[in-house]
């Protein structure tokens, strides 16, 4: 199984960045995800981001549910951090590596 990047929100969740979570990234935002500018997103798309990551263990959640849960029980900063530790985890590289995927900066 994927690796992934503990959060806690209401409860400890994982971001998991697999295949269909990168797809369903791509479709929810109408954009190919290698031309999303992870240092440069929309709030909008971030919250479908954190949305794709999240719904792998739980699939009731909704992107507007994802949005409460940072409201309530973290902040964007510190989502995006773990975000984007996630996303390099999906992709196989370590940060430092200049094929590593940007960090998500809020």
């Amino acid at each position: 199984m994927k690796q992934g990047v503990s959060i806690e929100l209401d409860k400890p969740r994982t971001f998991r960045y697999g295949m269909n979570a990168l797809i369903r990234i791509e479709e929810l935002t109408g954009k190919n995800l290698t031309k999303l500018e992870l240092d440069n997103i929309s709030i909008k798309d971030l919250r479908t981001i954190v949305y794709a990551g999240l719904f792998h263990e739980d699939k009731n959640l909704t992107p507007e549910k994802c949005a409460d849960l940072i409201d309530e029980y973290s902040d964007i900063g510190t989502v995006a951090e773990k975000l984007g530790e996630a996303m390099t985890l999906a992709f196989g590289t370590k940060p430092g590596n200049p094929q590593a995927v940007e960090t998500v900066k809020a």
